[in-house]
């Protein structure tokens, strides 16, 4: 779907194009943004009582007047263990209290302690004014400041109630933007949607965008606001995470005290890593970590899987099955030169996954792309296995 057309959801027909008009006339040089579309959303009654927010740097320290409004906050660490910054727009002052130029500054600093290693943003985009904006050419300096040792780690940035205009000026941007970091930038409409990769627990979200947040929920259809999580399944009978250490015990063989992904993964460390510079310095990729999770959860051998996959591929309509076939094997072929097209069997699941698996009445999430993406994989490091003819 063209992007502009897609913002076309946000607002009805005439207020989109009024706005999109509006920035279709400013230009980066210009002082002021194209006005924001938002529900008026009713102030809570302690907007303007709230305690001023403390900071743990002394009062003579040169970023003290930035970082005691906690624009910019580390978070915890997110639900795979990278760091979390957290960027509230709500805290920002009026433009003519604030020095933006030394706010960059600040959120450099805060981010040069964590950008060796992988690292997650969250920006939480209510809250942003009329009054506390800052220009575009501020924004577009600002983004030119982030240079590749602030991009390469970075591996998610969340917008938290993203509005008609932040999408749109994604798209202005666009020119600026390398694919590789655009396709690092998630919308998350509710603060729920982010309970699957952070823990909002650790957050300390200002209370004006709970609020907010709840308000827009409110607005919602039942059927479109995000559903309370249903209750947990019992685990599997060979399940090694998300379970207690008793109940791993107990379902141990041998009654061992210490679980078996902890033994072997030591075990492996121990034998080829003890050497390696910066161990464990740098996160993991996620895709790997969930597929290990799902291994050691299942504990299923390669063969019964493949066996498995080959008996269900077979029940697909024999034009489904034979362009499927077609496909992997070609898919295959291009990953014996990975060594020079950097495709290899993970890299072709991304991005041929979500475009084999996919239901026509409900819109891809991000929950659904990993499991799809790790059954593509599977497909291609066993095409030749999986795509014999299951024998009468």
């Amino acid at each position: 779907m063209d992007p502009l057309s897609e913002l076309q959801d946000d607002l009805n027909l005439e207020d989109t194009n009024q706005s999109l008009s509006q920035l279709k006339l400013a230009s980066l040089d210009d002082k002021n943004w194209p006005a924001d579309e938002v529900p008026v959303f009713p102030k809570s009654e302690d907007t303007n009582h709230s305690p001023e927010p403390v900071t743990h740097l002394r009062w003579d320290d040169p970023y003290y007047d930035i970082a005691r409004h906690q624009i910019v906050e580390v978070a915890g660490d997110d639900k795979y263990g990278r760091k979390v910054i957290l960027f509230s727009a709500c805290r920002m002052p009026p433009s003519h209290q604030l020095d933006h130029v030394k706010l960059l500054q600040y959120l450099k600093f805060t981010l040069d302690q964590y950008v060796e290693s992988d690292y997650t943003l969250v920006y939480l985009h209510h809250g942003l004014t009329s009054e506390n904006k800052p220009s575009l050419s501020w924004l577009r300096d600002a983004y030119r400041e982030f240079d590749r040792k602030y991009k390469k780690n970075i591996k998610a940035l969340y917008i938290v109630h993203p509005t008609m205009f932040i999408k749109t000026l994604l798209i202005l941007f666009k020119p600026l933007i390398s694919f590789k970091f655009g396709r690092k930038i998630f919308y998350a409409n509710f603060l729920g949607e982010l309970e699957e990769h952070v823990k909002l627990e650790q957050l300390g979200i200002p209370s004006q965008v709970l609020k907010y947040d709840e308000y827009l929920k409110s607005l919602q259809k039942p059927s479109q606001v995000p559903q309370k999580p249903t209750p947990p399944r019992p685990p599997l009978p060979n399940q090694q995470f998300g379970v207690s250490l008793q109940h791993l015990r107990e379902k141990s063989s041998d009654q061992a005290p210490i679980p078996l992904v902890v033994r072997e993964t030591i075990a492996y460390l121990r034998e080829h890593a003890l050497t390696k510079e910066g161990i464990f310095r740098r996160s993991a990729s996620t895709q790997m970590v969930k597929e290990v999770q799902q291994k050691y959860n299942m504990d299923v051998e390669e063969s019964n899987r493949v066996d498995v996959v080959r008996k269900t591929l077979q029940t697909l309509p024999e034009e489904n099955y034979q362009v499927l076939r077609f496909l992997m094997a070609y898919l295959a072929e291009v990953s014996t030169y990975s060594d020079v097209n950097k495709m290899t069997n993970t890299n072709l699941a991304v991005v041929f996954g979500p475009n084999l698996l996919w239901d026509k009445d409900v819109a891809i999430t991000l929950k659904a792309i990993n499991p799809i993406n790790t059954f593509t994989k599977f497909l291609l490091d066993y095409q030749g296995e999986v795509f014999q003819d299951v024998e009468a």
